[in-house]
């Protein structure tokens, strides 16, 4: 793209032909800021701007500009934009009538994020983490020509678009609709290629792998959150030495955490003192500065002798450990920090006397890792990071485990950026009003940095059961006064 060609690319200004002029003008600052994108590495500043204000007047959100941004991002913050996605570039039928002008802007703005997100794969090393997100944006782009995830790939999935078929979600799940079925003798070997050259590449950017099948440079990896990710994304690519690896990096990172979590559950217990019932009076009880201060009145200033006339004994705390703790983790990409916490902390709590704890994670789908809520290693080992947001299929395995509500406490994890939003907050709800304690958790991260969806969070607070966010001490700390 050269300086002459955006000093002739139409500034988004308003125009003094009739209506249809401006709509040309829209779409074509669309598309020269695609190809200016594309193929200069230079931003065009111009065309950025005039883009925004298009984007903006057209009602559509701003993020769809930003190539750092997912597609997934994108519609899960947006869910109405999934239907739009679906066959956005599939051949539509012909129609005699006039043509929508307004329309074709707004697809050009949802086309160009498409193609944007696909080719402009960048340079440099890549982690797990944007090989997923490509492979996503990369089968938005398949259902967007009307294909099935994972079709102009050789019939392989990609991502999260690519889950949406194994159930409900933020993905769409149609094939492009009746009369828009592309022809595919002809897609296969134009686009094909080229999107598998483009993975190829991404793979190959990922020198994690070739660090975990040497032993040598693997022991030399400081397990962090961020190298977790990635292994806990990439686990089911390795095998062999390079598994054995990433297996012993995540077994290492877990049991460090857990002994720093472990430790703040420990100062941070509490107990409710049960005063109806008399202390035992027995010398490990014996308050001794309470004993003393009440029979100061028997000092004798002759003898330098005090005389007691009572003993004072501590009252012990009486446990009400609620029979049940409930965990559900968001297990989408933006809440790995908080998911391989809370894994962690479940398996801590599940080794208090008298809690049972059960653990739950979903994304489009749901799994009870319960039988393994003790070992932390091996549930993580058993999620799937990325996917939908799908909760209600979590709530549907929570709620049968919810027996006597008045000792049952769910804490459910998760940025609440979810599908069903009505349908699910009205189930947390009737847990709230049922009697069981239920906390809402935006995030409990390391660094204590996290977003949570603003409709959510309004609707927790007026339920009174404000979000937790921040720090995971600050669960920590809740959970203990809950419980102890």
């Amino acid at each position: 793209m050269t300086e002459h060609s955006t000093e002739e690319s139409p500034a988004y200004t308003t125009p003094q032909n009739p209506e249809v002029d401006l709509h040309d003008n829209r779409r074509q600052v669309l598309y020269w800021r695609l190809l200016a994108r594309l193929f200069d590495h230079e931003e065009q500043a111009t065309l950025e701007s005039a883009s925004l204000a298009v984007v903006e007047d057209i009602g559509l959100p701003s993020g769809l500009l930003d190539p750092q941004v997912s597609v997934d991002s994108i519609v899960q913050r947006h869910p109405e934009l999934a239907s739009e996605f679906d066959g956005l570039m599939a051949p539509a039928p012909v129609d005699d009538g006039a043509r929508d002008r307004a329309a074709e802007v707004r697809r050009a703005a949802l086309v160009s994020k498409v193609l944007l997100n696909v080719f402009a794969s960048g340079s440099g090393t890549v982690t797990a983490g944007q090989l997923a997100r490509w492979q996503s944006d990369a089968g938005w782009l398949e259902l967007a020509l009307g294909c099935k995830p994972g079709e102009l790939r050789g019939g392989r999935g990609g991502g999260r678009a690519g889950a949406s078929t194994a159930g409900p979600g933020v993905s769409p799940t149609g094939t492009g609709g009746p009369g828009r079925t592309p022809d595919l003798s002809r897609l296969i070997p134009a686009i094909g290629p080229e999107l598998g050259a483009i993975e190829a590449d991404l793979v190959k950017r990922m020198h994690l792998r070739e660090v975990l099948a040497d032993p040598k440079l693997a022991a030399q990896l400081t397990p962090s959150m961020s190298l977790i990710e990635q292994l806990l994304r990439d686990k089911n690519n390795l095998s062999g030495v390079a598994l054995a690896n990433a297996k012993a990096l995540i077994r290492r990172f877990v049991d460090e955490v857990a002994e720093v979590l472990r430790t703040q559950v420990e100062k941070t217990t509490v107990g409710a003192l049960d005063r109806s019932v008399p202390p035992k009076r027995v010398f490990r009880n014996l308050d001794l500065d309470r004993t003393i201060w009440k029979n100061l009145t028997n000092w004798s200033p002759e003898e330098e002798r005090l005389y007691v006339d009572r003993l004072y004994y501590r009252h012990t705390a009486r446990k009400t450990t609620p029979q049940r703790l409930i965990v559900v983790v968001d297990q989408s990409g933006s809440m790995v920090d908080s998911m391989v916490n809370c894994t962690i902390l479940a398996s801590i709590f599940a080794g208090l006397p008298k809690v049972d704890v059960h653990l739950i994670a979903y994304d489009t789908q749901a799994l009870d890792l319960t039988p393994w809520v003790h070992d932390p290693f091996e549930s993580l080992l058993r999620t799937n990071l990325g996917g939908g947001t799908d909760g209600t299929v979590a709530m549907a395995l929570a709620q049968p485990k919810i027996a006597e509500p008045r000792n049952t406490v769910v804490v459910w994890i998760s940025d609440f950026y979810e599908w069903r939003t009505e349908q699910l907050f009205e189930s947390m709800a009737a847990i709230h009003r049922s009697g069981a304690k239920f906390i809402p958790v935006g995030s409990v991260t390391s660094s204590g940095r996290g977003s949570v969806n603003p409709w959510f969070r309004e609707r927790f607070k007026d339920l009174g059961t404000p979000v937790i966010s921040g720090h995971i001490r600050k669960l920590v700390h809740e959970l203990k006064t809950f419980l102890a």
